[in-house]
Formats: C-alpha cells, sequence, structure tokens
C-alpha cells in the first residue's frame, strides 16, 4: 500500500465551530444557511447527519444540494468488534477531506450532528471525537460545525463542546469562543473512556526491543489462512510492527502483544507500561523532512481502526485490521 506523508499545500485554514438546537426545526434553521453557503461558493460540501436530519435538509434546499461529486457522506462512527473510535473517526475525516478539498482545489463545508448511541456511559466519546478533529484537520481548509443538543443525556457533552472549539455559532454569526482549549490538553484534564474488554486472547506475548520479529511472525501466523492477500497482510505486519516498536522505544523496555482472531478479522492490544505524553498521536500526516514521528500515523493510515489510550497501568494500543 503506498502511503502519502505530504501535507497539504493549503494555508491553516481549520474554522471548527458547534452550534446548538433545542428542536429539529432549530437545526434545520442553522443547517441550511450554511450549506446555502457552500452552495453559492461553488465549494464541497461533506455531512455526517442523521437520515432524518439529510433528508429534510435536502426538501428544505429544494434541489440545491452540490452535484454528487462535491458531496460526501462522511463515514459515522462505526461501533465495530475493537470499539467505536474517536480517534478513528477523526482520521478517516482527515483522509476524506484532504481527498476532498485536494480534488475541488476548494474549501470544505463539513455538517457535523451528535448522535446519541455513541454516547456511551457518560459522553466523552464526543469530547475525544473534537479534540481529534481539531488535531487531525488542523493544516486542512476545512469549515466544519458540529451540533448539538441544547439538553443532551449527558452534561459532558456541552462541556466538551465548549472546551474544543474555537467558535461559537450564534444568531447565524460564527464568533470566537473564550471557552476554547487546546485539545490535548481537553483530554488530559479529562481523558476518554477506554474501549470494551475484550476476553482472553488467543495469542499473549512479551517482547522487548530485541524480539521485534516475534511479534511480527506471531502476527502474520494469527492471519494465515483467515482470506487475507498477501498486500494486506504485509500492511497489517507493519501497523503492527510500528506500534510494537513505539512501546518499547517510547514506553518501557518490555510491552505486551495479545492477538483475537475470528470472523471480525484481527484484533490486536499492544501494552507498555509507560506513560502517554500525547493523547491524540498519529492524527497529523507528519512533514517529509522530520525523519520520527511516523509510526502510528502509518498505522493508522493501514488498519480499519486504531485507538490509544492511558489508564493507571501504562499505555494501550487496540488495532483491527479485517481481511
Amino acid at each position: 500500500m503506498r502511503i502519502e506523508t505530504t501535507r497539504s499545500a493549503n494555508a491553516v485554514r481549520l474554522e471548527h465551530a458547534a452550534g446548538f438546537h433545542g428542536s429539529t426545526a432549530e437545526l434545520l434553521d442553522q443547517l441550511v444557511p450554511l450549506a446555502e453557503q457552500a452552495v453559492d461558493r461553488d465549494e464541497p460540501l461533506a455531512t455526517a447527519l442523521q437520515p432524518a436530519t439529510e433528508r429534510s435538509l435536502a426538501d428544505r434546499l429544494e434541489g440545491r444540494l452540490p452535484a454528487e461529486e462535491r458531496l460526501v457522506r462522511l463515514r459515522r462512527p462505526d461501533a465495530g468488534p475493537a470499539g467505536a473510535s474517536a480517534q478513528t473517526v477523526a482520521a478517516r475525516w482527515a483522509l476524506d477531506l484532504r481527498a476532498l478539498s485536494v480534488a475541488s482545489g476548494r474549501p470544505v463545508t463539513v455538517l457535523n450532528e451528535h448522535t446519541a448511541a455513541f454516547d456511551g456511559a457518560d459522553g466523552r466519546f464526543w469530547t475525544e471525537l473534537d479534540a481529534a478533529l481539531n488535531v487531525a484537520l488542523a493544516d486542512l481548509p476545512v469549515r466544519i460545525t458540529c451540533f448539538y443538543p441544547e439538553l443532551p443525556l449527558h452534561q459532558e457533552i456541552l462541556d466538551g463542546a465548549r472546551r474544543n472549539h474555537p467558535l461559537l455559532l450564534t444568531d447565524g454569526e460564527l464568533r470566537h469562543n473564550p471557552g476554547h482549549h487546546d485539545p490535548r490538553a481537553v483530554l488530559t484534564a479529562r481523558p476518554a473512556a477506554r474501549p470494551p474488554l475484550l476476553g482472553p486472547p488467543d495469542v499473549r506475548l512479551s517482547f522487548s526491543a530485541w524480539q521485534l520479529h516475534e511479534v511480527r511472525t506471531a502476527v502474520e501466523g494469527a492471519l494465515s489462512g483467515r482470506g487475507y492477500e498477501r498486500e494486506r497482510v504485509e500492511d497489517i505486519v507493519l501497523a503492527v510492527n510500528e506500534v510494537a516498536t513505539n512501546a518499547v522505544e517510547h514506553g518501557t523496555p518490555e510491552a505486551q502483544l495479545s492477538l483475537w482472531t475470528g470472523a471480525h478479522g484481527l484484533l490486536c492490544e499492544i501494552d507498555d507500561a509507560g506513560t502517554l505524553r500525547d493523547p491524540l498521536p498519529g492524527l497529523q500526516a507528519p512533514h517529509p523532512a522530520e525523519p520520527r514521528g511516523r509510526g502510528v500515523w502509518i498505522a493508522r493510515q493501514l488498519c480499519d481502526s486504531l485507538h490509544v489510550w492511558a489508564d493507571t497501568r501504562g499505555t494501550h494500543v487496540r488495532v483491527h485490521a479485517a481481511p
């Protein structure tokens, strides 16, 4: 698989705003002008809206939505076998929006809507998603507005939205948000919840920097005979090797590999006892002149999901890779 590490040539123009609504009608009243502005500027429009909202928006615009090549429906969060990962959603959106902006040569307007199904136990999924978007989209010409209900189930959703968005949509105008914080500071103060626990692994291996070849051999063995094309096997082995190398170089001298296989594909977890310094690693494409810092970014491009978190036991990375 070819991986492009060059960042966007566009100036840094990310506009990340939050809007709040008390009803479906109020939500549409805010969505319609934003979509119309994208149409008037002849710019691409990307949406992450609930199906009913998108249908209502199309009705209100009366056929004025951009042509299909300029209208992208971003991939919604997917719980999947590894659990819903806000980091993975942000990484996927960055990939799609970069391609859309390059193809059109114009900024992209993004309309995003909160979905209660991903609130989890306390709503921290949305805090992590907005923080991750601030990092993943930082060098892209994107105008993204995230809409939240005024009365969500969890107060954390509103608190996180107010901390993460540099701009607030108020009375149809974007205004500076004095409550905005750096995304990494937001997650350092309020770490995201860990993903769901998995059962006993099929393979468990402790390794050091001198045993990375054993990690690669274990992963290749777990994939053997399970319908993976040779190139796909090579990509997954590379991704896990990058994460494992990070663990023993930047975490602790010894780390642990756990593997699960089944109909879902491969699940892999790498655990070390080190401290996670960056709660959102590998979300920005490294510059070609940067000799290091590529490992997690490369692994994110090669896997279906990659999620990093920390707790009192150390740092953990969970990877999902389907055939």
